[in-house]
């Protein structure tokens, strides 16, 4: 017995009046419960995560839903009532780091720069990847049996566990078409309609068409350029070149995402002296409106931005996204007073935009015109028609508004039948017109519909030099829609192809190229461009430094690689010392894509591994491991570790 204040206290026992700190065993039970509970709290966090970006949408479900499998073992856990071992405290630390990485990464999935997600599939993968092995560690010591769990919460966090399992032993694969697409949009070029239509098509698969969420876009680059601080130069301009190329197909002007984060131009400018209200700035380009005006949907944008917007073939509020019921504008002449009125009392100076004195009037706007030209295809006089189709071709280069109108006018039924006319320069202008309009991606179908294939293979067979290039370029466009891929095949498209990739222009081999890669993500096109011969002019290509298709070519040798036949045609020693020497000497991307296809080929063929060891390619895959991109990298380690079991095999 003790005496504690006048009283009798049994050893071990505290009083409620006491107020003493409270023994070891107790305190360390108590925290063990703040624990579990913080890890239930991330778990119910991360589960009200709203949309995630689509490149990781399934991966990011995939893990919301393993971490949910875990709540029933963790909520058991928090109702024991009694002190838990020192073993299971360590492995609930370690679960907690798990799930901050699992939070950061779904976080950053949920309202992250989507071209960098996009950019950066394989690095991101890697991430999850790495939360999994976390999450498997930390419960490998777990005393299921001394904490008394129950069989059935056991049995959860073990299927939780094989699912990871199964998740880490997947194959890795790629979206070789958006990979493509990547490849094409980052080329420097911008005069081809096969760059045109791999832009849109990111620009739809990424969600980034609308000035909302090119708005948003731009945020998020703004917020990525400030945590680099500066690194990753590169893989910054990437990002920056995307969103402009983004901006540019919305015909949106460029906001500046290298702009100090978060601050609009329009505030900048007068951040320390007034803040510009809200309502007085256009949706579309976040400037102080100087002629505001009303759409159909009853919102206000600048008159020269919305303008932009409307000729560029859009037909939906920017703000909004509701169909527009008519395209008048009604100026807003209330809002202009107010914005002159708030700039006289805060000194702040409006500056009037000059009226050109030679406005650009869009074609678009004379409706007629398109029409006229549309019938005329259908002319029995040839200068007429010759004319009409030349025009229409010129056309549908200038603007989406303008494919749209002419297909809408009925331009292309009269257009495909002229594929097949006699006269050369009304089918390449027809072909090239064609190409033009299946750049809208609500084109493709009606195109198809007119069955051009047959027509357009015959002109890349016999046509123009011009026409066979812009045959292919057609192809490439219209194959984006997965049936399309099977008829250019069955109806044997794709030897031309390899012709013109054999013996066309420079700007014919990279058509060639594109289309080529598009056909063979068909398995049946594959071995048809085998035996087309498509191997060795590939292999020749890549010595052609004007080309400048390194990365598309290894890409397509890639896909061409995990066909048997294409593999015994590819792996030639030869062509294992030119990807060794692209590993040693090319860019990040080259050693990348190089890398990837030693890979395929090594998995099928040990020896082929032993003989780029043999030309020294291990130093600079341990230098691609080390410096090389995120995929380069992982890619780099895979044949590291199939080097080592082809040395010991004896």
């Amino acid at each position: 017995m003790a005496t504690a204040g006048g009283r009798h206290v049994v050893e071990g026992e505290i009083g409620e009046e006491d107020k003493k700190p409270l023994s070891p065993v107790v305190k360390k039970t108590q925290d063990q419960m703040d624990v579990v509970e913080e890890l239930i709290g991330m778990i119910e966090n991360v589960k009200s995560i709203g949309e995630f970006r689509k490149t990781q949408r399934k991966e990011c479900q995939s893990l919301v839903r393993r971490l949910k499998l875990l709540l029933p073992f963790l909520e058991e856990f928090r109702d024991l009532d009694k002190p838990i071992p020192e073993a299971a405290l360590e492995c609930l630390n370690k679960l907690k780091k798990a799930f901050i990485s699992a939070k950061k990464l779904l976080t950053t999935c949920h309202c992250g720069s989507k071209i960098y997600l996009a950019l950066e599939t394989e690095a991101i993968m890697v991430r999850f990847h790495s939360v999994y092995a976390k999450i498997s560690r930390a419960l490998d010591g777990m005393p299921y049996e001394e904490l008394g769990i129950s069989d059935e919460e056991k049995e959860q966090v073990e299927l939780m566990r094989a699912q990871i399992r199964r998740s880490r032993s997947r194959a890795d694969t790629q979206d070789m078409e958006f990979t493509m697409d990547l490849m094409v949009a980052l080329s420097t070029e911008n005069d081809r309609n096969a760059d045109i239509a791999s832009v849109e098509r990111l620009a739809n698969k990424l969600a980034l068409r609308t000035v909302e969420e090119l708005k948003a876009e731009t945020l998020a680059v703004r917020r990525l350029v400030k945590d680099r601080r500066g690194h990753n130069a590169e893989g910054t301009q990437q990002i920056t070149l995307l969103l402009k190329k983004f901006q540019k197909f919305a015909a949106v002007p460029e906001t500046g995402a290298l702009d100090d984060p978060l601050m609009p131009k329009t505030r900048k400018k007068c951040a320390s002296a007034v803040e510009i209200p809200h309502e007085f700035l256009c949706p579309i380009t976040l400037e102080i409106m100087i002629d505001p005006v009303i759409v159909a949907t009853g919102q206000t944008y600048e008159r020269e931005s919305i303008q932009q917007w409307l000729d560029s073939g859009h037909r939906t509020c920017p703000k909004s996204g509701q169909e527009l019921t008519h395209l008048s504008l009604a100026p807003n002449f209330a809002l202009r007073n107010l914005i002159r009125q708030w700039g006289t009392k805060n000194n702040f100076q409006l500056f009037t935009k000059e009226a050109s004195a030679n406005p650009k009037n869009p074609v678009t706007e004379d409706d007629g015109e398109i029409l006229s030209l549309v019938q005329n295809l259908s002319s029995s006089q040839l200068d007429v028609q010759r004319s009409a189709v030349e025009k229409i071709r010129i056309l549908s280069k200038e603007s989406p508004a303008n494919r749209i109108l002419i297909a809408s006018s009925g331009g292309i039924q009269p257009l495909v039948q002229l594929l097949s006319y006699p006269d050369s320069k009304i089918r390449e202008h027809a072909v090239t017109a064609t190409l033009n309009l299946s750049i809208e991606e609500s084109n493709k179908k009606l195109i198809s519909r007119e069955n051009p294939i047959p027509a357009i293979i015959e002109i890349l067979r016999s046509g123009t030099v011009g026409a066979k290039e812009n045959s292919a370029a057609a192809l490439f466009s219209l194959s984006m829609l997965d049936e399309n891929k099977a008829t250019v095949g069955d109806l044997n498209g794709i030897p031309p192809l390899v012709l013109l990739l054999k013996n066309g222009t420079i700007r014919g081999k990279k058509d060639a190229v594109t289309a080529l890669f598009n056909l063979c993500l068909n398995h049946s096109n594959k071995s048809r461009a085998i035996e087309a011969g498509i191997v060795t002019p590939l292999l020749s290509l890549l010595e052609d430094r004007n080309l400048d298709m390194i990365d598309e070519i290894l890409s397509l040798l890639l896909l061409l690689a995990s066909n048997p036949e294409g593999r015994q045609e590819i792996g030639q020693l030869s062509f294992i010392e030119t990807l060794v020497n692209f590993i040693r000497d090319g860019t990040p991307k080259n050693k990348e894509c190089a890398t990837a296809v030693l890979l395929q080929l090594g998995s099928n063929n040990s020896n082929l591994i032993l003989a780029a060891l043999q030309y020294g390619v291990y130093e600079h895959l341990v230098e691609v491991t080390k410096s090389g991109t995120d995929r380069g990298r992982r890619k780099a380690n895979s044949v590291l570790q199939l080097m080592s079991k082809a040395e010991q095999i004896p």
